[in-house]
């Protein structure tokens, strides 16, 4: 490149360049291989089958395959992949578990899921301390957790709860099942979710409302302190995901692991976690802006340590709008993308006729009638371009009736929104506004039930995909 001449950002040059200044603390590809391959050497008893020197077929870097950047993305797959050094990073990750929360739950058999649950909640709330004989399995994963990462400003983190609570009571009541549902899109990254039982409607509702519970829970006030509840229901989802491996990875038959690798790995906490800041950065880049105002970086920081917290690698949770659209669409454009469904289709479908509720009063029902229309047109919307024939397709039929009520209730809901935005912005109502919202969240909680984060064994069946 001659001197002086400013490198092309969607150049595999100018890709390195700028990544490269991401954060100094960000490990080599080496160390990375070295952590990812010493889980067979830390818990042989779990990850004993996997062979972490190839690289599963959920990954590829074949041009000719289809990937989830299928689905459109802002970069172009060619100068995505001519970053070698975040490629590698993501052949990696791809096959990186968590060796510390698994390594409790394989704990499971002697001490039973029970016991491990009890005693997380223990630790969370009072400290591993307050548990009696408390395993150096539990004492460890406690540890990860409470290790603060360098970058982190937890004051950043409460603003930018309070920045979400606005979008969490008003928007994301009916978005939730939508936003679920786009996890299901491809067989690579779906599949763990059939083998636990997701396909039958009562555990898909149950697990729509744990995920609602989980994010409306972390953005409460002081939830991400050591000891707040967004802490603990980190600590359950992690503890969740772990089950759901170790139990995979141990019963026979159940696992393909050559064709799917690690049993949810750890970048695939990415797609829950960070796909509003994805969104965010997006819009950012596409207003020509290369830099968060103070209340996005807010959102963004609460997003990080979020994930940090589900145990993302850190060098994954970029701070940037250019950085974050990257380190998204190279996971997309790695992550091979097939549509089965058996496995996909099935989900959705148990997704979308799930009852998430029982109550039988009037507004119960016209807002059960609002979410199911709302969620439908969102995902479309959100995932899939506004294809609705695609939508269709996929099981998820949109209807003119649907388009009508979703149109209504985004009417009101941006409305609403704005109210609150603006009474934020007053002397005097801000702190009003915000005291709403946080008692709506609370009631929208109270609404969603008591959240377990488990997984029953009992319950796991084998999910081949379709041939």
């Amino acid at each position: 490149m001659p001197r002086g001449q400013p490198p092309d950002l969607l150049s595999g040059v100018g890709l390195r360049l700028v990544f490269a200044q991401i954060a100094p603390m960000r490990p080599s590809i080496d160390h990375i291989a070295a952590r990812v391959r010493s889980q067979k050497e830390r818990l042989p008893a779990v990850y004993g089958q996997l062979n972490f020197d190839a690289p599963p077929e959920r990954f590829t870097t074949d041009l000719g395959v289809d990937t989830e950047m299928r689905f459109g993305a802002s970069m172009s797959r060619d100068a995505l992949l001519a970053d070698v050094d975040l490629v590698a990073r993501f052949r990696e990750y791809t096959m990186l578990g968590d060796v510390t929360g698994d390594a409790y739950a394989a704990l499971m058999p002697s001490q039973g899921f029970r016991r491990l649950v009890d005693m997380l909640v223990t630790a969370c709330d009072k400290g591993v301390e307050a548990v009696p004989d408390a395993p150096p399995e539990l004492v460890a994963l406690i540890e990860d957790m409470e290790r603060v990462p360098e970058w982190l400003d937890m004051a950043l983190v409460e603003e930018g709860a309070r920045e979400d609570r606005n979008s969490a009571a008003n928007l994301a009541p009916f978005a939730i099942r939508g936003a679920f549902i786009a996890t299901f899109l491809n067989k690579y990254s779906a599949l763990p979710m059939a083998l636990t039982g997701t396909l039958s409607h009562a555990t898909a509702a149950r697990r729509v409302k744990e995920t609602a519970t989980f994010f409306t829970t972390t953005i409460l006030p002081g939830a991400l302190e050591r000891f707040g509840p967004g802490f603990r229901a980190a600590a359950m989802v992690r503890l969740m995901h772990s089950m759901v491996r170790v139990n995979v990875l141990t019963r026979p038959g159940l696992w393909d692991a050559e064709t799917y690798g690690m049993p949810i790995p750890q970048l695939d906490q990415m797609p829950a976690g960070l796909i509003p800041i994805y969104f965010l950065s997006n819009d950012v880049l596409k207003a020509g802006r290369t830099h968060f105002t103070r209340a996005e970086r807010a959102r963004v920081e609460l997003a990080r340590y979020r994930c940090y917290l589900l145990g993302l690698p850190e060098d994954l949770l970029a701070d940037t709008p250019e950085d974050i659209v990257r380190i998204w669409c190279t996971r997309s454009a790695t992550l091979r993308y097939d549509y089965d469904d058996k496995i996909c289709g099935g989900l959705l479908r148990a997704t979308m006729e799930a009852e998430l509720s029982a109550d039988q009063s009037v507004s119960a029902r016209v807002f059960r009638r609002l979410e199911r229309s709302f969620s439908r047109v969102f995902f479309a919307k959100a995932f899939l371009q506004g294809n609705f024939g695609r939508a269709r397709e996929l099981g998820v039929p949109i209807s003119l009736a649907d388009r009508v009520l979703y149109a209504a209730t985004i009417f009101v809901i941006l409305v609403r929104m704005m109210a609150y935005r603006v009474a934020g912005r007053v002397p005097g109502l801000a702190g009003l506004a915000d005291a709403r919202l946080v008692k709506r969240l609370r009631r929208q909680l109270a609404g969603y039930g008591h959240a377990e984060f488990t997984t029953d064994a009992a319950s796991y069946r084998p999910a081949v995909a379709g041939g």
